[in-house]
């Protein structure tokens, strides 16, 4: 029995994001494309636009659609249709050709929707607290000692933990407290890193209690501390550009290398406090070494700022008050700690 998905309910009228920019097609586009399994919507809107975060916008999508987008699915066809002077994404279902536009429908269909963007490399970050408080974790339940004495933990160890009283949660995730995430212009704390390590579930209640470790990404040890694992957040990612203008640095990816490529995670200096939310997406720049010119040249001042270099573009996924993750969606350089990050 099929069953519905998703309604698209009209709230405003018909109208698009705005930019200044006119929305630029690839140099010899399709004319349709057959969606596929494992296509994201950034990915299918690649093959007809330069700019494929843009897709709300020929998708003729309005503010609030954005916030809870329509979804395609796996043999949809999407056809582009530029009769009108500016182009558009159709979306053909069987013999029906159906307009991407504002109204009231469910789709039905057994596959699964594609998602905006890749959701394997983001998954481990959306249940996690991963930025926290300083001290945040001084009160959370700790391991005090291992089964048989051992040194280091990992999946299908026991452990003791300092109390968990009757009626507890039974599901926690372990972590580590990390380093502190440091501002690059003002020096002032963010936050601190909170190093997921594993997921364990309780055996027996009590003081001291018993847990077992059912997953495990990096050695465990005693004085680990254990939080309430929470359901994976759902969040409809819909790509869309800040309403104001953002400029933010680098601070950190995550494994703590100093360069990322495509598809990495990377924190943000730049939080719900300064307008980011969720779907944002903001171009990375690098910036332009000073340099001295020729000294015969005598016309020359003495020092040149060379321009700085936009080079890719990454998309907000989770938002904490001072800082956020984004995932590098595309990049033609690797992307290093402190380049910047700006409305595009």
């Amino acid at each position: 029995m099929k069953t519905p998905i998703l309604a698209l309910i009209l709230l405003f009228g018909f109208s698009s994001l705005s930019y200044a920019a006119e929305i630029a097609l690839r140099d010899n586009p399709p004319d349709h494309y057959v969606v596929a399994k494992g296509d994201t919507l950034w990915g299918v809107s690649g093959k007809f636009l330069k700019e494929p975060w843009r897709w709300p916008e020929i998708w003729k999508m309005n503010r609030q659609q954005i916030k809870n987008p329509h979804w395609i699915y796996p043999g949809d066809m999407i056809v582009l249709d530029t009769r009108n002077g500016s182009p558009e994404l159709r979306l053909v279902k069987g013999q029906e050709t159906v307009r991407l536009s504002p109204r009231v429908r469910a789709e039905q269909t057994e596959a699964a929707a594609i998602p905006s963007i890749p959701q394997t490399e983001i998954g481990p970050f959306l249940s996690k607290p991963l930025v926290i408080e300083e001290g945040a974790l001084e009160t959370a339940p700790y391991i005090i000692d291992t089964d048989e004495s051992r040194v280091v933990l990992g999946a299908g160890n026991t452990a003791y933990v300092q109390t968990i009283p009757e009626g507890g949660p039974l599901h926690w995730q372990i972590y580590r407290p990390g380093k502190a995430l440091a501002d690059p212009d003002s020096g002032a704390v963010l936050g601190y890193e909170a190093v997921y390590l594993g997921d364990a579930k309780v055996t027996r209640y009590g003081g001291p209690a018993t847990i077992e470790i059912t997953k495990s990404v990096q050695e465990i040890n005693i004085g680990d501390r254990l939080v309430e694992a929470k359901e994976e957040a759902v969040n409809a990612y819909v790509p869309h550009a800040p309403e104001q203008i953002v400029s933010g640095r680098v601070i950190s990816a995550y494994g703590g290398v100093a360069e990322v490529g495509s598809g990495a995670i990377v924190t943000l200096n730049r939080g719900g406090r300064n307008g980011l939310e969720i779907g944002h997406v903001l171009a990375i720049y690098r910036h332009g070494r000073s340099v001295k010119p020729n000294e015969s040249d005598k016309a020359s001042p003495e020092i040149v700022k060379l321009p700085d270099e936009r080079y890719g573009l990454v998309f907000v996924f989770r938002v904490f008050d001072k800082l956020s993750y984004a995932l590098v969606m595309q990049t033609t350089r690797p992307v290093q700690l402190l380049d910047d990050v700006r409305t595009p």
